[in-house]
């Protein structure tokens, strides 16, 4: 099974789930780390799989655990997403694209606006009164049975 095979595909659907051909040929220098292996091991994986890993998950919106087995580990696929993003890939292939984007269609810059947070509630049912503890007091100096070395 391919990713392409793990997607629901609408008929009418103009946003991708996979990256194509000519798509990848823009997109895949622009991903390219150069750094030496600090030790051997398995090779790297494919950084389209990864790629379209981060598609997936983007556009359906689920957790890491539900990334289906057609992709590779989500321990990978975070992996080389921190490194992408720590070395500016990601940033570079975002601005790539939405530059072609706005030379296509035109992206109205005077007023755009993105928001998102996913994340469970710090607090619980219970919510910060019920889950505060008591603090002991502190102890002035004066009352301090420790020796103090500083003047």
């Amino acid at each position: 099974m391919t990713p392409a095979t793990a997607v629901p595909k609408a008929k009418d659907d103009p946003t991708i789930w996979v990256v194509d051909d000519e798509l990848w040929k823009r997109v895949q220098p622009l991903l390219v780390i150069d750094k030496p292996r600090k030790k051997p091991g398995r090779p790297r994986s494919d950084d389209r799989a990864i790629l379209e890993a981060l598609i997936w998950l983007a556009r359906t919106g689920v957790q890491w655990s539900q990334l289906p087995a057609v992709f590779p580990p989500k321990s990978t696929v975070n992996d080389r997403l921190a490194e992408w993003v720590r070395h500016g890939n990601l940033a570079a292939v975002w601005a790539m694209l939405l530059n072609e984007y706005d030379d296509r269609f035109g992206i109205n810059w005077i007023w755009q606006a993105g928001d998102g947070c996913i994340i469970k509630a710090p607090l619980g049912k219970k919510g910060l009164p019920d889950r505060r503890k008591a603090s002991a007091p502190a102890l002035s100096t004066a009352e301090s049975s420790v020796p103090s070395d500083i003047c």
